[in-house]
């Protein structure tokens, strides 16, 4: 059995990145960014206006009222996406609606509101003295030419998908999906939907580790609940090894006597790193690596493979990713926790702001078989070890659960 730190160390050195792939804008969504987005243009892309109304010499105004109103000729109208070609000469205007460029000699826009209107005669009245640089949006206030807009490995939102099309791009590079395979072992599984007979139990793991898998951004491509045959398992990971990039295994890898993932995980070639960590729940944790594939095995019990998940095979797939590795961060306890005396401790919890301050409380629950614990969490809870619970007050390192929100 090795520490937790020693485990965590020993997976970081044999975690590799993934290569790129370039997508459609439309299927980037979700997919974590293989490299900086620039700017190709800046923005605004010129001066334009950000009132509909009349670009106008600000000298022109010196004086103008209400009560004294200044005519100006109205010379031609610039709009969006038809902009005027022609030049102001002292005492003329344009109409300028929003988003049109700036017409040279125009240094200022009057709003609509601040005139006689628009109409068809050739004359406006403005009623508002104007500054130079009044209503204008001079380009590349927003963004310059050449900026990063977004960074090599953040998750593509619709934010950074509208930014994207605003700039013009109609592919992305991005991180390719890890390809993942998922399986559970044991006679008594049985599928959701099913009648449950005597001594079975459902298969829920899977579904949580397809949910988390999707969430994380990779992507199953096997899955199967392989019965209590070294034949059967044998066969299924001699073909994961060959296509997937991550082996998720739920059970098996403890010391009964139908454990028989970790013998064949060695008789494959794979490379056993660890098998056994000290931390409460997830003891039996194996991991290996062969064929540039990473094998996690997790502990059946639904609660330890849940949290195992989280804890171990979630950071390595935003590494694969290139993605920014989620931080944990510390919370302060409003309820005792319980610690181990030799091992590091997980426990589902919940977690909020009080008094600008996060607090947070583990779950009541602490069964590793009692999934439920898992439905009011928004949080998974861990100290080191010691001999006494931490008490309320302390510090407690939180590692929030990526879908759910602080309240």
């Amino acid at each position: 059995m090795i520490s937790l730190q020693k485990a965590k160390s020993i997976i970081n050195n044999n975690t590799f990145e993934l290569q790129s792939e370039r997508v459609h804008l439309t299927l980037a969504g979700n997919r974590v960014l293989g490299q900086d987005v620039v700017a190709s243009f800046p923005s605004p892309q010129f001066d334009n206006s950000a009132m509909d109304g009349f670009a106008v010499c600000s000298r022109d105004t010196k004086g103008a009222s209400p009560e004294n109103p200044v005519t100006l000729t109205m010379v031609s109208i610039s709009s969006a996406g038809t902009p005027s070609n022609v030049s102001l000469n002292p005492g003329e205007c344009i109409q300028c609606m929003t988003g049109a460029k700036i017409p040279d000699g125009a240094d200022a826009i009057i709003m609509v509101e601040d005139s006689s209107g628009f109409s068809d005669s050739g004359t406006v009245q403005i009623m508002i003295e104007t500054f130079p640089g009044k209503h204008i949006r001079n380009m590349g206030e927003e963004i310059k030419e050449g900026e990063i807009l977004i960074q090599k490995g953040t998750t593509a939102t619709p934010s950074e998908i509208g930014t994207c099309a605003t700039f013009g791009y109609g592919e992305l590079v991005v991180s390719k999906k890890p390809k993942i395979a998922i399986f559970g072992t044991g006679d008594e599984l049985i599928e959701p939907g099913k009648n449950l007979g005597e001594g079975q139990i459902y298969n829920s793991n899977l579904y949580v580790f397809k949910e988390l898998v999707d969430r994380a951004g990779g992507e199953v491509v096997m899955q199967d609940v392989i019965k209590d045959d070294k034949d059967s398992l044998r066969e299924f990971l001699s073909r994961a090894l060959e296509t997937c990039d991550v082996i998720i295994s739920s059970g098996g890898v403890s010391m009964g006597r139908y454990d028989y993932v970790r013998d064949v995980f060695i008789e494959l070639g794979v490379v056993e790193h660890f098998w056994k960590v000290a931390q409460k729940p997830g003891k039996p944790l194996f991991f290996g690596t062969g064929n540039s594939t990473l094998i996690f095995g997790l502990p059946g019990n639904p609660v330890s493979s849940y949290i195992g998940f989280m804890e171990w095979v979630w950071p390595v797939l935003e590494t694969m990713m290139g993605k920014k590795e989620s931080k944990k961060v510390t919370g302060i306890l409003k309820k005792p926790f319980p610690r181990e005396k030799v091992k590091y401790r997980f426990l589902f919890g919940d977690a909020w702001i009080e008094n600008g301050q996060l607090v947070c409380q583990p779950s009541t629950k602490v069964g590793s078989h009692m999934l439920s614990s898992s439905l009011q969490a928004n949080c998974i809870l861990g100290t080191m070890q010691g001999n006494n619970p931490l008490q309320p007050g302390e510090p407690i390192e939180v590692n929030m659960l990526p879908w759910k929100f602080i309240k």
